[in-house]
């Protein structure tokens, strides 16, 4: 008992509860974390590679309500004919189109026979600095577009929309958060408009079909949450093997010459060369 008596000191109870909250960190979060976006990238890949063999489809067939959504569609090439909504246009700041920084033209589009949707016309660069430059109007009139199918984004809560340089700003794509800001009711997806398309601005290519390094990074955390426990199992076993050996040594023979603490150490392990 005496020699398990060492294992409940501060020191080793401290790296014992650190041991365990890292592992419950890896399996319950790290690991999670990079095996969601591993599937979250997975499976976009796989609706562009689809959408890529499809034909168009009537966007009322994707979204016939004010109120749908199409997430599992997301990139497939719609139509629609309908037309723009200028007066409740807003920009999103803040973008990277390229590589290089950016702003994207957000019209909503009043669709024949079917719900207003907002449609990401395409990109605008800054001219000068964070300042919003002039760009093309959207046509008036009816007009057909082909567009493919967005999921909505998410808006930051601290980052609310704002009126600058004569637009509207915001800081997301999020269908509700601009829905709400111009009171114009919007689908939940949104369009982005493809190549030579009325009121079509810089064109914003498809994403590159790649998995990226989420896989190997979530079966790391795993892998890194599994050798914390055994690294520390190795540690108490070296512990108890040699304070085993120290307790034998000292009643085999009480007129042999003390043990120092540079042999206790030195025993415990190896001596240096």
């Amino acid at each position: 008992m005496r020699r398990w008596r060492a294992l409940f000191q501060p020191g080793w109870l401290a790296l014992a509860v650190a041991v365990v909250a890292f592992a419950y960190l890896c399996f319950t979060v790290l690991a999670p974390w990079q095996l969601g976006k591993n599937t979250k990238t997975s499976r976009e890949n796989n609706q562009i590679e689809t959408s890529l063999n499809a034909a168009p489809i009537p966007v009322t067939e994707a979204l016939p309500r004010q109120d749908s959504s199409a997430p599992d569609l997301q990139w497939r090439q719609v139509t629609a004919t309908g037309h723009y909504l200028p007066a409740a246009q807003v920009v999103a700041r803040l973008r990277m189109v390229d590589g290089e920084p950016a702003f994207q033209v957000l019209t909503p589009f009043a669709v024949d026979g079917g719900p207003t949707v907002l449609v990401d016309r395409g990109y605008i660069r800054s001219e000068q600095g964070s300042k919003v430059p002039p760009f093309a109007a959207p046509p008036d009139g009816t007009v057909s577009l082909t567009a493919r199918l967005r999921d909505s984004e998410t808006a930051p809560l601290d980052k609310a929309p704002f009126h600058q340089d004569g637009v509207l700003q915001v800081y997301a794509i999020d269908t509700r958060m601009v829905a709400a800001t111009t009171h114009v009711p919007l689908a939940g997806s949104y369009l982005q408009l493809v190549e030579g398309q009325p009121g079509g601005l810089g064109l914003i290519a498809l994403p590159h079909l790649d998995a990226g390094p989420f896989l190997s990074y979530g079966i790391q955390w795993i892998a890194f949450g599994i050798a914390a426990p055994l690294g520390l199992g190795y540690f108490v076993y070296s512990e108890i093997r040699a304070r085993r050996r120290e307790s034998g040594q000292q009643s085999g023979d009480t007129a042999a010459e003390p043990v120092t603490a540079e042999d206790k150490l030195a025993d415990r392990y190896g001596r240096r060369r």
